[in-house]
């Protein structure tokens, strides 16, 4: 497989993106959750409009894995900090996600690294994250690229309220 090429996104970019992390999103949590509250979310996160806003704002960055189409992505931006961060200037990666075909291939670790660089670009000493409490993949990865939990926190996911992990790392 060729490698990939990572980039800030584009307005262009906002279709591709929004059926990139609505395909990823539905890949990773459906089988776990009622189609209702999935839809809800996707409907909610994953438009391509929603997607330009989220280019566009100049709190934080989308960047992208791109080989032909894009393959991931990582979204940055700067909003409400928990307290257990510890860092009221960090950034939250609100979403990090990599097409299933790409898993296992190094893309999230060349993507994650990239990331990290960008947001201490941006002078950012902490960057910090949550995770379902049930997606043993990512919160391994997380952990592995060095990230440490600092509590929970709860996540909506159309009417439910679900558990996430607090991640917290600093760069």
């Amino acid at each position: 497989m060729q490698q990939e090429t990572i980039r800030y996104a584009v307005p262009d970019d906002a279709a591709a993106l929004a059926a990139l992390g609505a395909k990823t999103f539905q890949d990773t949590y459906a089988a776990f959750n009622t189609a209702e509250n999935m839809a809800m979310h996707v409907a909610a996160a994953f438009s391509p409009e929603s997607q330009r806003a989220e280019i566009e704002d100049p709190r934080g960055f989308v960047l992208v894995a791109q080989v032909l189409d894009l393959i991931g992505y990582s979204q940055v931006t700067h909003e409400i900090v928990p307290p257990a961060v510890g860092d009221v200037h960090a950034l939250e990666i609100k979403r990090f996600y990599v097409d299933r075909a790409w898993h296992g291939l190094g893309v999230a670790q060349r993507l994650m690294t990239a990331t990290f660089k960008a947001a201490a670009e941006r002078g950012a000493a902490t960057v910090w994250l949550s995770v379902w409490d049930q997606n043993p993949r990512a919160i391994a990865f997380y952990r592995k690229v060095g990230f440490a939990d600092a509590g929970l926190v709860p996540f909506r996911l159309g009417a439910e309220v679900q558990n996430d992990f607090l991640m917290v790392k600093a760069l």
